[in-house]
């Protein structure tokens, strides 16, 4: 679900087990996730990068502050969830920037989850040994 306020624009983004919670309003370029800056947040620089990969293709990298509670998953599922919750917000911000974005592979969720444990099994796909005699 995506929404427009008066200055306020919201979008979730997912990926994994993670879900972000998305606003981006006009401001400097800030960027804070669960009430702490990003790079605080996000320890690593590809993480850093990664987040901010919609708004440079925007070119509104230094023109929206972006605001977010992220819940779920590990750093690379919520950084991706937040890159996808960027991504679908600037879209409801600005719709003619939905061919650039769609182009760059930001608006598709990246379904890929982790495979479940099969009954019988160590593992989702690992077998126990086999024992001919």
């Amino acid at each position: 679900m995506a929404r427009q306020d008066a200055n306020k624009t919201y979008a979730t983004g997912r990926r994994k087990s993670s879900t972000a919670r998305v606003w981006i309003m006009p401001g400097e370029g800030k960027i804070t996730v669960n009430k702490r800056d990003a790079k605080e947040y996000f320890k690593r620089d590809i993480f850093d990068n990664l987040i901010r990969q919609p708004l440079q293709i925007a070119n509104m990298s230094d023109k929206m502050d972006v605001v977010c509670t992220i819940k779920g998953g590990g750093m690379s599922g919520q950084a991706g969830a937040l890159k996808h919750g960027i991504a679908k917000a600037l879209l409801v911000y600005d719709s003619t920037l939905r061919a650039a974005i769609k182009k760059a592979g930001l608006i598709t969720r990246d379904s890929r989850v982790k495979e479940r444990k099969k009954p019988g099994q160590p593992g989702a796909r690992k077998r126990f040994q086999f024992s001919k005699r």
